[in-house]
């Protein structure tokens, strides 16, 4: 009886560690992720875009691109979706591209997607500069945009 009771307060706490954990970092922005088959020799001064040589390639915004990978019974990822489109609505130059990360599993291993929705902040040229996973907010997005100013 008290091994089961040791079993359960163990998992208990551990659960409840993963769920605030879980919190505190969902939807915040954080580093990049290396782009696999991109070595810094073929890409030039700087790595190349994330959307070369996709159908998005000629979708990137004149400041930022909001590059969004979402699937289709995601619930966070349609709050994503308003969130990212308000700030491409409200910031100029920025523009909103959203990856069905099902029909682009290519495209998912490359960039090191894990779950869905995750956002990727990329630059004028395509260049990956920061990412969140889970539904990031408004704010956040705009604040992961000043280094892009």
């Amino acid at each position: 009886m008290t091994t089961g009771i040791v079993v359960l307060a163990v998992a208990v706490v551990l659960a409840l560690g993963f769920g605030l954990w879980r919190a505190a970092n969902d939807g915040r922005f954080t580093g990049t992720h290396r782009v696999r088959g991109v070595s810094d020799a073929d890409a030039g001064p700087g790595p190349a875009s994330v959307l070369a040589g996709t159908a998005y390639d000629g979708e990137l915004g004149e400041r930022a691109t909001l590059l969004q990978f979402s699937s289709a019974f995601c619930a966070p990822c349609r709050a994503t979706r308003r969130v990212l489109e308000d700030v491409a609505r409200i910031v100029p130059g920025v523009q909103h591209v959203e990856v069905d990360a099902e029909h682009h599993l290519d495209l998912v291993r490359r960039l090191g997607i894990v779950r869905t929705p995750t956002t990727l902040v990329l630059d004028p040229d395509g260049r990956e500069v920061s990412r969140a996973s889970g539904a990031p907010t408004k704010q956040a997005v705009i604040a992961s945009l000043d280094p892009l100013a």
